[in-house]
């Protein structure tokens, strides 16, 4: 298992290594790789004592309108309606550019 650590310099010439939820544990040592074998042990002693991470798989769900989708393929009144739009729109575009 890999989980991301950010591990940064603190006040005193140290460093504090951490990791986020579900094992949001901190260690500080004097080096990167200290504080980074120190919150290793955290991590060991915490996972030793029963816990375990699991993954979890949610089923996926469908959009709510996923099943009006498509609905109108192939209708004529819709290939009407469309032509028509484009119509209105070049006529629009024809009077918007007089003064």
């Amino acid at each position: 298992m890999q989980i991301p650590i950010l591990i940064e310099p603190i006040a005193g010439n140290g460093y504090r290594a951490r990791g986020g939820e579900p094992l949001a544990l901190t260690a500080e040592g004097g080096t990167q790789a200290e504080a980074l074998a120190n919150l290793k042990v955290k991590l060991q002693v915490r996972l030793g004592s029963g816990a375990v991470v699991v993954p979890l798989d949610l089923p996926s769900q469908a959009h709510p309108l996923a099943e009006f989708a498509g609905m109108f393929k192939g209708d004529p009144w819709i290939d009407e309606w469309k032509k028509s739009m484009k119509a209105y729109r070049r006529k629009r575009d024809k009077d918007a550019d007089k003064p």
